[in-house]
């Protein structure tokens, strides 16, 4: 799972450093053989467009570097942590709901997903099986049991016996 991540951001942080390296200097040259820069609007969107590339080229090396700092070995293999799959029964109403645990700065939010960061996510946090995590939110106090637990390792362990029967 994070190594995936991390290759989808390799992946785009190769594809902005071509645009800031290659794409955008050609069309900023271009603009200025237009004449005028005062009134080119042209040159303003090549600057604009390279300021916001430089932005995100910092924004995907921070998470980048956060990834890579991630210790496999400290999160726990029979307890909710990042990227732990939980199926919780609601304790009133026994309706069951999936939460999967993901990073806090993360871009695409799944239906399910939520951060460690947030009041399901800090509830849910180091709850084995069959225990109940107590959640406090401003309307209601909601008592969720763990019945299902599918840790990060337990995905990786999955997609590696998938790769090996291909």
């Amino acid at each position: 799972m994070i190594e995936a991540l991390k290759e989808k951001l390799g992946a785009e942080v190769e594809k902005l450093q071509h645009e800031l390296n290659v794409t955008l200097p050609n069309e900023i040259r271009k603009a200025v053989e237009l004449g005028d820069l005062r009134e080119n609007s042209e040159y303003k969107a090549a600057l604009e467009r390279q300021q916001f590339v430089q932005a995100r080229l910092g924004q995907l090396r921070q998470r980048l570097s956060k990834l890579s700092s991630i210790d496999m070995t400290q999160i726990p293999r029979d307890r909710v942590g990042l990227g732990s799959r939980v199926v919780v029964e609601d304790q009133r109403t026994g309706v069951k709901e999936t939460y999967h645990l993901v990073f806090g700065d993360a871009e695409e939010f799944e239906e399910g997903h939520v951060t460690m960061a947030s009041p399901i996510g800090r509830s849910l946090l180091g709850k084995c099986v069959g225990e109940v995590a107590y959640l406090k939110l401003p309307t209601v106090a909601r008592q969720l049991k763990i019945a299902e637990l599918r840790t990060i390792h337990d995905v990786d362990s999955e997609a590696e016996l998938a790769e090996e029967e291909i």
